[in-house]
């Protein structure tokens, strides 16, 4: 019996009994314990947002001064506003 056999039958065989009882709950298991590796988590991630023409406009103009992509400027304006909501939420609490 080829390995690939021996774990689709092995599997199928998990799937039919209850296999709870296998488990430890004093004993956490990491991924590393049971082979498995999760695909690296990107840097950056794609967003797609409507905005209004207006507001767009206004934002390539202001990147068009600096000679930046646009698209840096809504991240660093995104960065700004963040930090200073929260400054504010701290100096509230």
């Amino acid at each position: 019996m080829s390995k690939k056999t021996k774990n689709t039958k092995e599997i199928k065989d998990y799937d039919k009994a209850d296999t709870s009882s296998m488990i430890d709950k004093r004993r956490k298991l990491r991924f590393d314990d049971i082979g498995l590796e999760l695909p690296p988590v990107a840097p950056t991630q794609v967003v797609s947002i409507r905005l209004p023409t207006e507001l767009l406009n206004e934002l390539k103009a202001l990147s068009s001064i600096d000679d930046v992509p646009y698209q840096a400027t809504i991240k660093l304006l995104l960065a700004e506003g963040i930090r200073q909501k929260k400054n504010k939420i701290k100096k509230s609490a």
